[in-house]
């Protein structure tokens, strides 16, 4: 199975993707293979994600303490970096990667990032590389945060080549949601739910912005490919 930003897919797909049980928002190099990270700004969440840049930029938060019953409200203490074992945690892992490439010993690790827009709706956002990580205080704690920089990276089992470059715009998720809602979830051609994408209407590479709902529509894999790069 493939992926390519905007593609839209259930948590099933995604896991079936990465070969691997998401069941956590942080998978530190999991089987040697590339890290993996879920993210969400949709309001409620659990955590602080934003993207900046028109989306190129993420600032991804930490994760808490686990919920463990009798244990403290894991939003009353600093996420850890170390479990009691002494071995990192996922933000412990994620910090001393981007602290070796901050310090210019290693490559930034590159990572795949899958957004949710609703419940049981997930997009893969492309390939980012961790450039940096750092603590802060939240509400009388501390947290991690971390900061990712899109690539033009292929997503998971992609094939090689020149991808197009509207493929690799970050749409923004307020821009996304209102697309799902409008569309109802359907391919605006055929009104198919499966293999869905957010396109662009007009091409980004002919100067379609993506920061706007009434450039993109959802369009199924055989509707998105038939249109290609025709302006239509």
């Amino acid at each position: 199975m493939q992926a390519n930003p905007g593609d839209v897919m259930s948590h099933a797909e995604m896991s079936a993707i990465e070969q691997l049980s998401l069941q956590r928002g942080m998978n530190f190099r999991p089987g040697g293979r590339r890290s993996v990270i879920l993210m969400s700004v949709r309001k409620g969440a659990p955590y602080a994600d934003r993207l900046e840049s028109s989306g190129r930029v993420l600032i991804y938060e930490g994760h808490d303490v686990d919920n463990i019953k009798g244990g403290p409200d894991p939003k009353s203490v600093d996420q850890p970096e170390f479990l009691p074992s002494g071995k990192p945690t996922a933000n412990g892992k994620f910090a001393s990667a981007a602290h070796e490439y901050v310090k210019g010993k290693a490559q930034a690790d590159l990572v795949h990032v899958y957004e949710k827009i609703k419940t049981g709706i997930w997009t893969f956002n492309g390939v980012f590389r961790l450039c940096d990580a750092w603590t802060e205080e939240s509400d009388g704690r501390q947290v991690f945060k971390f900061r990712f920089e899109l690539t033009d990276a292929r997503g998971p089992e992609s094939p090689t080549g020149n991808p197009d470059l509207d493929h690799n715009r970050m749409i923004p998720s307020a821009v996304k949601r209102e697309v799902w809602a409008r569309d109802d979830g359907k391919c605006v051609t055929c009104g198919s739910t499966d293999n869905l994408h957010f396109d662009h209407i007009l091409p980004f590479s002919k100067g379609g912005s993506s920061v706007t709902a009434e450039n993109i529509q959802l369009l199924c894999a055989r509707h998105n490919l038939a249109k290609s790069d025709r302006i239509q």
